[in-house]
């Protein structure tokens, strides 16, 4: 059954004038080497495994080549130019980012438009025009440096932020004053995965980082034995404290916060990217000063995920899936840490029964304490609603949302009176809003204005059911209106991955195609954290695959349904999202027209072997193990290609400077599946679209990102406006 949830009308299409003549295409010459493992009695050829070292001059000449393919096809599509200006109308809108208070001031970031990166300013009150603070344009001409994390001092003296470059994960701290502007001499480097937490007498901040590599090691080396320190302000980094580390185990990570009153440091550690955690805590020095002291553990054994929300006096609020797999909130006094002493504050809230048209469940996604109450915020079938409740767990309100979509914030300290929140949907723009928590009231603060109506278009949430029977929603967006007669072009979007839900957010990269009469679908599948940690489970390790039946599984509904056919579906996916998209490309590629793979894991074999790779054996397993990598093997993008069968035409994308999901991933797949449809004069392309001086994705210059859009939109247009 589907569900409306907004609605819309017609406008102009690109869309029939997607098509693309056929033509051959010449690729370059990718040397084989005999490079082959045996892994559990099972040969393995690594041909491409030279492809790894992306610093080579052999590889740099190979990426060369590729793109002048590459951009060679996508100049010849005859929507490019016309997408690439409606994207840059659709981008030029003043944007902001979520407000918040620290030091009696103000904070946010704001982009004009077509600036490079947002910018951030400072202001007395939160209306006002504000004043530049932090402007990451001036990091670098070329727009790639990004200010990739910052925190401000409590007593609003000083800001610590983090440059990040070319789109690395790597930081770099440095600290400013804030009534001037003016930059103190501190530099702390080889910071990566890491906050900066202030002590509460402002003068340093807590932070992680490894240890530098030796002269002559890649920057490109597995990433482990991250250690916490503390930074104290005008000081040079080698007089850092070092507060905890473990070198009797390389594999875990840290978080270390101050408390809001300045009493305790919280330290979280976990492992990968598994969600269970342990707590430790110290007590901080007079007046919020660090101290070095004794950690002592308050939660342990790695049994269930606890995110310290903050505490009233000794006792701390936590999240928790502790005996409830959706999320609740307890409270421990670390004065009596016995378990029989913890306190639930917020249950899991109870199973409702589902319907056609809804699961109907609520899972905890975050928690907040403020003036002296409790923030929830759940996800009821993917969209966000808000309670808020005492601190004994009374309930009292729930928070009126704009409409149903995404809300995120609600940040602050336990006394505050107000906070704020943004709020999106896939055709709301991303808005500010202050929440009065003694009454409740929510008050608009900033709404951008984006040319497009979004009265032209409906959104529509779709339960259908997997290859096992599983009910799974997917939102479904397009024109209002829209005949589902079979012809629709469709872009299906998908992640199912590391507990992470998709929610309904504004992009204006998405408006071409759906005001070209495209239908944009994304589907929650499994492994992503739409419904709590059940759902996250139910496809990790040995049970991957439910994650691709799920996305195959949405696929099949909507040709089933007349939404679109067979050949008309484009369907993509970045991170874990392009593991999805290979992995289900391989599997059923007489579903679709176009795959679009985006800095995808490819090789599941070898992913752990790279930077923080190994950290995602929680959700992957591992080929070292036996059992997991017969599960890996069968399903590995990199090595389910085969010769004779008729792909979708693929464009791989992927950026030179990813130090996340290292390029090597999407080279050797590129390479491979060209040797596949090498010689086949009816193939579709097989391409490979290489960003350069840019990472993962975070604080890519938006210009980049137009341009890597348009070709994305371009090429998926041109494969899906004719049905097979």
């Amino acid at each position: 059954m589907l569900r409306i949830f907004a609605i819309g009308a017609m406008s102009a299409a690109l869309m029939g004038a997607a098509t693309v003549a056929a033509q051959a295409l010449s690729y370059p010459l990718t040397r084989k080497a005999d490079q082959v493992d045996a892994l559990h009695g099972v040969q393995i050829p690594d041909p491409y495994r030279w492809l790894e070292d992306d610093n080579s001059p052999e590889t740099k000449a190979w990426v060369e080549a590729q793109n002048k393919v590459t951009f060679g096809y996508l100049d010849t599509l005859p929507q490019r130019d016309a997408l690439k200006k409606r994207l840059t109308e659709l981008w030029n809108y003043e944007r902001f980012g979520l407000p918040f208070k620290e030091g009696g001031k103000y904070f946010w970031s704001r982009n004009d438009g077509l600036q490079a990166q947002d910018v951030l300013y400072v202001a007395d009150k939160v209306e006002g025009p504000g004043r530049v603070l932090i402007d990451p344009n001036t990091f670098a001409q070329d727009g790639t440096s990004s200010l990739a994390a910052y925190s401000v001092s409590p007593d609003g003296k000083y800001i610590a932020y983090a440059k990040s470059g070319g789109g690395s994960d790597w930081r770099e701290w440095r600290v400013r004053e804030i009534a001037t502007g003016a930059d103190l001499p501190d530099l702390v480097k080889w910071s990566k995965f890491s906050a900066a937490s202030w002590s509460r007498d402002s003068k340093g901040f807590f932070y992680n980082r490894y240890d530098p590599p030796k002269e002559g090691d890649s920057l490109k080396g597995v990433n482990v034995f991250p250690k916490v320190f503390y930074h104290r302000v005008g000081t040079a980094q080698d007089k850092d404290v070092l507060v905890h580390e473990r070198p009797d185990d390389k594999e875990l990570g840290f978080g270390a916060a101050a408390s809001q009153d300045g009493k305790y440091l919280v330290i979280s550690v976990w492992r990968g990217t598994d969600r269970k955690n342990d707590v430790f805590w110290m007590p901080m020095g007079k007046d919020g000063a660090y101290q070095p002291g004794k950690v002592t553990p308050l939660l342990a054994g790695f049994k269930a995920q606890y995110a310290f929300v903050g505490n009233i006096g000794s006792m701390f609020y936590f999240r928790t899936d502790d005996s409830a797999p959706r999320g609740r909130v307890i409270a421990i006094d670390i004065a009596k840490p016995e378990r029989s002493n913890w306190k639930q504050i917020v249950p899991q809230q109870k199973d409702v029964v589902d319907t056609d048209d809804e699961i109907n469940l609520l899972a905890v996604e975050a928690v907040s304490l403020l003036n002296n109450q409790i923030v929830v915020t759940y996800l009821k079938d993917a969209r966000n609603a808000v309670r808020v409740f005492a601190k004994d767990g009374k309930p009292i309100r729930e928070v009126k949302l704009p409409g149903l979509g995404t809300a995120k914030g609600f940040l602050g300290k336990p006394n505050d009176s107000e906070t704020f929140f943004s709020f999106t949907g896939f055709t709301a723009p991303t808005s500010s809003y202050r929440l009065d928590m003694k009454t409740g009231e929510v008050k608009l603060v900033r709404q951008p204005k984006v040319a497009f109506n979004p009265d032209d278009f409906e959104v529509k949430q779709q339960f259908y059911a997997s290859k096992d029977g599983t009910k799974v929603p997917m939102f479904i967006v397009h024109k209002k209106g829209l005949k589902y007669d079979g012809n629709n072009p469709v872009w299906l979007y998908g992640y199912g991955g590391f507990n992470i839900p998709l929610t309904p957010g504004f992009s204006a990269s998405r408006m071409p195609w759906l005001e070209a009469g495209g239908v944009y679908v994304m589907a929650n599948i499994r492994g992503g954290g739409e419904y709590g940690k059940a759902w996250h489970e139910a496809a990790i390790k040995l049970n991957r695959q439910k994650a691709f039946d799920d996305f195959a599984a949405a696929a099949d509904w909507l040709i089933a349904n007349k939404v679109t056919s067979k050949g008309r579906i484009a369907i993509h996916g970045g991170s874990n999202g392009g593991l999805l998209v290979g992995a289900v490309m391989n599997q059923r590629p007489e579903l679709f027209g176009a795959a679009v793979p985006e800095v995808g894991v490819m090789d599941m074999l070898r992913f752990h072997k790279f930077t923080i790779g190994w950290a995602w054996v929680s959700d992957f397993g591992s080929a070292d193990n036996a059992d997991e990598f017969k599960a890996l093997y069968a399903y590995s993008p990199l090595h389910n290609l085969k010769s004779g069968v008729k792909y979708p035409a693929t464009l791989v994308m992927t950026a030179d400077h990813d130090d996340r999901v290292v390029p090597a991933h999407s080279f050797k797949y590129a390479a491979e599946l060209q040797s596949k449809v090498a010689g086949d004069k009816d193939a579709a392309p097989a391409l490979i679209r290489i960003s350069v001086k840019t990472g993962h994705g975070a604080g890519k210059p938006v210009q980049k990102v137009i341009e890597e859009r348009a070709d994305f939109l371009a090429f998926i247009m041109a494969h899906t406006s004719q049905a097979r």
